[in-house]
Parts: structure tokens; C-alpha cells; sequence
């Protein structure tokens, strides 16, 4: 039997206004992440302890890659919600696709959207492909961990009903206490699976073009899989039925897909030898 919960902190989700133009935590997590992921991925490509000579991009050429990966995330993200969970209603009112400012961002289609993006780049830029996807990989989870906490500051995707000691009841919910599964996304979508990535950047995996990435969509899928179960999902939208969820579907290609490719990218390193 749950004794308490815990109240939500009162955020006010836009972060301050100037005059009509309104500046909001969860449009602030989308920039903080580019420019910090944009700084990381400069320092990474200097640090030749983590090369050793490999071929990478040039540091300069860092500014451009954050303008495609920034227009990809954009449109991928807006276009996988409006595709993946509502396309009924967008398609009958189209103009509301372009409200970007009332939410409603897909991570999968962001990921693709970044994807085109890096590829795009690589061949107007003559850089190495997998390379490019590594080093975005490598700090994409930064994105993931502030748009999490964008999304409890908001608050929204909010847990399913539990009665642990941390519940807490979501204002505009049914006043059940429910698992902050934004946090617990945050923290392992974003903050575990960084770590992940960073230690094997320390261990050489940015020498073996593909494992980075491979190693990304392998980790990033298995927590978004395990954090559904905590998540509460959109009956009409997101509830596929059985237990299964939309974010599950999406997250099990990249499960797969990240574990072939990082076999691939290790028997392919190891044959260069």
C-alpha cells in the first residue's frame, strides 16, 4: 500500500518569454544537446590518443555536420510522430505538422532523420561514413537525457501506476501516483548508455568504423524496451496490445541491427590487421 508519493516540482515549462516569442525547456533540450554534442564531437576528433591515426573527419568541417544532423532531427523527429503514432489526425489537418512548438517529436524518427543527415554530409564532405555515424552516436545520447528531462518538466509520457516510494502524481493525470519513467529514461537511454559508449571510445572502438554505432543502437534499443515497461502508453496511439508497445516495435530493429553491426564492424577491423 503506498504511504506517499512525491508532489511534482512546479516547472514552469517555458523558460521565459520575449514579447510573442516564447523559449521553452523542451526546445532548449534539443538546442543544449546539438551545441554540446557539436563541442563534444571537436574535442573527440583532436584527441588523437583515440584515433591513432584513423581516418576521421576534420575538426572544421564539424560546423557543417551540426547543421544536417540539426535539420534531420527536425524533420525526422516531427515527421516519425506524425507517420508512427498519429497520421490520421495530421493527415486530416495538415497544418497542424507545422506546429513544432506544441511538441511532438519522435526519437526513432529523429535517429533517421540524423542518419540522412551524416550521410548527406559524408558525401558532399568526402568523409568516411561509418566514422561520421560513430562520432554522431557517440554523443547522441546527450540529447536523449535532456530531452527526458524536458519531457517530465513539461509533463509529459508519463509512468504507468505504481506504489513505489518515488511515485509521483503528474498534474493533468488521474491523479494516480506513477513511475517518473521520464527520469528512468533519462538516466539510462541517455546517461548509462553515454557512459557505455565513452568507455568503449577509451578502449579503442572509434578505431573500428561502425562499432560505435553499432554499439548505440544495440544499448539505446535494449533501454528503451526495458524503460515501456514502465511507461505508460498512449491506449490509441502507442498500446499495440500483449504487452507491446509502439516505442518496443521501433527499438527492436535497432536491437538487431546494432548487434549485426557490430559484429560486422569488429570481423571487418580485425581483417584489416
Amino acid at each position: 500500500m503506498l504511504l506517499f508519493a512525491l508532489p511534482f516540482p512546479v516547472i514552469n515549462p517555458i523558460l521565459f518569454e520575449i514579447g510573442p516569442l516564447a523559449i521553452r525547456w523542451y526546445a532548449l533540450a534539443y538546442i543544449a544537446g546539438l551545441i554540446i554534442g557539436w563541442a563534444l564531437i571537436r574535442r573527440t576528433l583532436a584527441d588523437e590518443t583515440l584515433w591513432l591515426g584513423a581516418a576521421r573527419p576534420s575538426v572544421e568541417s564539424v560546423d557543417d555536420l551540426l547543421v544536417y544532423c540539426a535539420l534531420g532531427v527536425i524533420v525526422g523527429g516531427r515527421l516519425g510522430n506524425v507517420l508512427f503514432y498519429d497520421p490520421d489526425f495530421y493527415f486530416a489537418h495538415p497544418f497542424e505538422i507545422l506546429k513544432l512548438w506544441e511538441g511532438g517529436m519522435a526519437f526513432h524518427g529523429g535517429l533517421v532523420g540524423a542518419v540522412v543527415g551524416v550521410l548527406l554530409f559524408a558525401w558532399r564532405r568526402r568523409a568516411p561514413v561509418w566514422t561520421t555515424l560513430d562520432l554522431v552516436a557517440l554523443v547522441a545520447p546527450i540529447g536523449v537525457f535532456l530531452g527526458r528531462i524536458a519531457n517530465f518538466i513539461r509533463p509529459e509520457l508519463w509512468g504507468r501506476p505504481t506504489d513505489v516510494p518515488w511515485a509521483v502524481i503528474f498534474p493533468g493525470s488521474d491523479g494516480q501516483p506513477r513511475h517518473p519513467s521520464q527520469i528512468y529514461e533519462a538516466l539510462l537511454e541517455g546517461l548509462a548508455v553515454f557512459l557505455v559508449l565513452h568507455i568503449a571510445a577509451r578502449l579503442g572502438a572509434l578505431r573500428r568504423p561502425g562499432l560505435t554505432t553499432g554499439l548505440f543502437g544495440a544499448s539505446y534499443g535494449l533501454a528503451r524496451i526495458f524503460c515501456e515497461f514502465f511507461r505508460e502508453p498512449d491506449p490509441r496511439l502507442e498500446d499495440l496490445g500483449r504487452g507491446l508497445t509502439m516505442g518496443m516495435a521501433l527499438s527492436a530493429p535497432l536491437v538487431i541491427g546494432g548487434v549485426c553491426l557490430l559484429f560486422w564492424a569488429w570481423r571487418r577491423s580485425g581483417e584489416r590487421r
